[in-house]
């Protein structure tokens, strides 16, 4: 069923058509394989600039010991958070380029650079894209008393209320942010950001109805939905996601061209060398390849999505310019 949910998504994400969710199994037999410890000895740190728990670090958490079987060496996750990942992000841009160093991150790690006046690193110029690891969805989420049942029913009982209504995220800059501001600029609406230290807190008082709505990971809204606290008017992906298919998206219901979204990958410093960078986005997609990786990801929401260094680099630089129009706009800062 996982396989078969991954072969009918192929198409999902028409804005990022470069990248094939097949190409994960098709292009991997003519990829060069090996022990990673014949070209590095030591420890492995594999860097999540995001607190422990978070999507970043379970994907890091299921990727190490994967990792450590394949390249033979001991492979550590170690959580650098703090200032929308950009303290980790930094960690690795200064580390020696000789893939002792990774970095797992969601696409929320490009905009820190827009929402900080100045940070100690480029993250365009200062890392290295090695791949893509997977994609998923945010939802617009509400709760579960709020007297609205379709998107567009949202949007007219908005616009009716200019102002009045609050959203919640967990900070701001957050794709969760970042998702409904781009909402905002497309069709007009007026409502109030209230950030949060964090998802839990956010999450808490959506489902108490202390906040009405927010954007949330599809994977994490959809049990809450099914229990009967939220209710999920639409997904932020243009098509479907294929794993949650009975979630339409925003794209479908009028919002045309809508079109977020909230992949991870895997990074390193600038510099590594090209026969480096080459085995380890050949080892890396072996193992996102495995049934058993795959499943896991699923469990996460994600898609397995994976992609050669210029593909995920191309991705990157679109995101980074992307939000950084929505948070100029937005004029968003920092917390």
């Amino acid at each position: 069923m996982l396989t078969r949910n991954i072969q009918n998504s192929k198409t999902y994400c028409s804005r990022r058509s470069f990248i094939k969710l097949g190409s994960v199994f098709s292009t991997l037999g003519a990829m060069p394989f090996g022990s990673f410890a014949q070209t590095i000895k030591g420890t492995v740190k594999l860097i999540v600039p995001f607190t422990a728990g978070a999507g970043p670090d379970i994907v890091a958490r299921i990727l190490a010991p994967k990792m450590n079987s394949l390249w033979d060496t001991s492979v550590i996750v170690e959580n650098k958070s703090g200032a929308s990942g950009t303290i980790g992000a930094d960690f690795v841009a200064k580390s020696a380029a000789d893939g002792h160093t990774l970095m797992v991150g969601p696409a929320s790690s490009i905009t820190g650079p827009h929402l900080y006046a100045k940070l100690p690193f480029d993250i365009i110029k200062d890392l290295q894209p090695i791949t893509n690891i997977g994609t998923t969805s945010l939802v617009l989420a509400v709760h579960k008393s709020f007297p609205v049942n379709t998107l567009q029913e949202f949007l007219a009982y908005v616009k009716a209320r200019p102002g009045q209504l609050n959203y919640g995220s967990p900070g701001n800059g957050t794709h969760h942010h970042l998702c409904m501001e781009l909402l905002k600029t497309q069709v007009g609406l007026n409502i109030v950001h209230i950030p949060y230290k964090g998802s839990a807190g956010a999450e808490n008082d959506l489902i108490a109805g202390i906040i009405p709505a927010m954007f949330l990971p599809i994977h994490v809204a959809l049990p809450k939905m099914r229990a009967g606290q939220i209710k999920v008017l639409g997904s932020s992906l243009k098509e479907r996601h294929p794993l949650f298919k009975e979630i339409p998206s925003l794209h479908e219901q009028g919002v045309t061209g809508y079109d977020v979204d909230l992949w991870l990958g895997v990074w390193g410093p600038a510099g590594l060398p090209p026969a480096l960078l080459t085995k380890l986005n050949a080892d890396i997609r072996s193992i996102v390849a495995q049934p058993e990786t795959i499943e896991k990801l699923n469990a996460q929401g994600l898609i397995p999505n994976t992609s050669s260094p210029e593909q995920f680099s191309k991705l990157v630089k679109e995101d980074w310019e992307r939000w950084g129009r929505v948070i100029k706009e937005a004029k968003i800062t920092a917390d």
